[in-house]
């Protein structure tokens, strides 16, 4: 069985990625509406993907439906309370009280761009985006928790392979967080170095802790691990539906980003079945 300090650095690498996010502000502080999208679809597909082969299905097989679909339902309590009580980017509006999404690319100055068009996503009200990083660190940081989680419960439960293609996916779907927080903070004054660090932390500092609480709590309580990877598949579920499909889905390429989503399920797909064996 895979030791709690294994399963820490396997978290500590798959939050990290989110630093990979942060590279290109070395060469641009742009990136087209289409873009966007396109890589918010492919993570949120990789996150239902990873949700349901990952957690959803090894729950049921070692435990009953009712367990899963109980752990699923108090996971998306949990994702919806929490997005309700820590400030995050939700609390960012544009114009006459018009909600942004979770991401920096959903400024003031993109709300009011022409969304027909695939119009580069940048701001230029400076003075907000200080508050808008850190906004956007938090809603990182609330997606992380759950991620870590699944990546805890998934090795506590015996099951190596699948926590390791979760972690994989895991990985992949950070990067495009890691690029929505590093765009505002690398507007803030702070070095390219820095914003990168910053970046990489949201995602290595959270997920790791949060994967061996998982780990610990499941090892520790016999017969958890169905109501524990439910919960952290009802939270997964919940982010992707409440967060990424809407943020994906505002600018005109919402084709792209369901395509997207479909190749990032498929991703999935092929990442558990070769790693799940």
């Amino acid at each position: 069985m895979t030791s709690l300090v294994d399963v820490v650095w396997i978290a500590f690498l798959a939050g990290a990625a989110t630093g990979l996010g942060a590279l290109p502000v070395f060469v641009t502080d742009r990136i087209s509406h289409r873009f966007y999208d396109a890589a918010v679809g492919l993570a949120a597909g990789i996150m239902v993907g990873a949700a349901v082969f990952a957690l959803v299905v090894p729950g049921l097989e070692l435990g009953s439906l009712w367990e899963v679909a109980v752990g699923l339902l108090l996971g998306a309590v949990f994702l919806l309370v929490g997005n309700w009580a820590i400030p995050h980017i939700h609390l960012v509006v544009a114009g006459e009280g018009e909600e942004t999404y979770p991401s920096a690319a959903r400024s003031e100055a993109v709300v009011e761009a022409d969304i027909e068009s695939d119009t580069p996503i940048t701001t230029d009200d400076s003075e907000d985006d200080g508050r808008r990083a850190l906004l956007v660190g938090s809603a990182v940081t609330i997606h992380n928790v759950p991620e870590g989680l699944a990546i805890g419960i998934a090795f506590a439960g015996g099951l190596e392979g699948v926590g390791t293609a979760l972690a994989i996916a895991i990985a992949i779907q950070n990067v495009p967080d890691g690029f929505a927080m590093a765009i505002p903070a690398s507007r803030t004054g702070l070095s390219n170095a820095k914003t990168v660090l910053y970046t990489t932390l949201s995602g290595a500092f959270p997920e790791p802790i949060a994967a061996a609480f998982g780990f610990a709590l499941v090892a520790v309580v016999t017969g958890l691990f169905p109501i524990a990877a439910g919960f952290a598949a009802g939270t997964m579920i919940a982010v992707v539906f409440r967060e990424m499909i809407p943020a994906s889905h505002g600018h005109g390429y919402a084709d792209i980003a369901t395509l997207t989503f479909v190749v990032g399920f498929v991703v999935m797909v092929i990442v558990d079945v070769g790693l799940a064996v």
